[in-house]
């Protein structure tokens, strides 16, 4: 069942996609990158999968998105969109694991423990821009101070696994995955088996955390 919700924040109007889960015992709370939206392909294919493993998965859009806008404001900006989400994301009265793709997955970093999440699911994390690997974001990993899970393509240009340096935190690889975890067709894998590792991954970890 779905149904959608907007929220007011300091930094506009936002958007919930909410998607229950079958008994719910925890809420997975889902941004997108700086270059899409919640329709991106492993944001949906969490939504689809989690909530039979009893998870309410919400589906956030940040108020640029929902404003229409194509380019994505200030860090700051985003994490004030997301902290003004929270309540609403909590409301449920279940733990909250704080999560998103590529720079959503930067703001849950960024404030998960300060907002009381759970844990920080990181999709696609920006290592670091393409081709700037001297511009490192670990430090934002390294400092969540929750448990927290990366998942990432393994040709992905913003950080290939190899590149991640050792912390507290598990790793997935998804092989041959982009930063959209779009798989070649030369690939030995297809794009449902590689989406299928995703959510094995994420289902295994998030199972572990109950």
């Amino acid at each position: 069942m779905t149904q959608y919700e907007n929220v007011s924040t300091d930094a506009g109007e936002a958007r919930i996609t909410w998607c229950a889960g079958t008994k719910p015992w925890a809420v997975l709370a889902l941004g997108h990158g700086a270059g899409g939206g919640v329709e991106a392909r492993d944001l949906q294919a969490l939504a689809g999968a989690l909530p039979a493993h009893g998870v309410t998965v919400a589906l956030v859009e940040q108020p640029w998105r929902v404003a229409g806008k194509k380019v994505a404001p200030a860090p700051k900006t985003l994490d004030t969109g997301w902290r003004g989400l929270w309540p609403a994301l909590a409301k449920p009265g279940l733990p909250v694991i704080a999560g998103g793709r590529s720079a959503g997955a930067r703001v849950a970093c960024r404030t998960g423990r300060e907002l009381g999440a759970l844990a920080v699911l990181a999709l696609s994390f920006p290592l670091h821009p393409p081709g700037r690997p001297e511009r490192s974001r670990a430090e934002e990993l390294l400092s969540t101070g929750l448990p927290t899970l990366v998942v990432q393509g393994g040709n992905d240009p913003f950080g290939r696994p190899a590149e991640y340096p050792e912390g507290p935190y598990g790793l997935v690889e998804i092989p041959y995955g982009d930063h959209g975890f779009a798989v070649p067709k030369r690939a030995p894998l297809g794009q449902d088996e590689a989406l299928g590792l995703l959510v094995d991954g994420v289902t295994e970890w998030i199972s572990a955390l109950r």
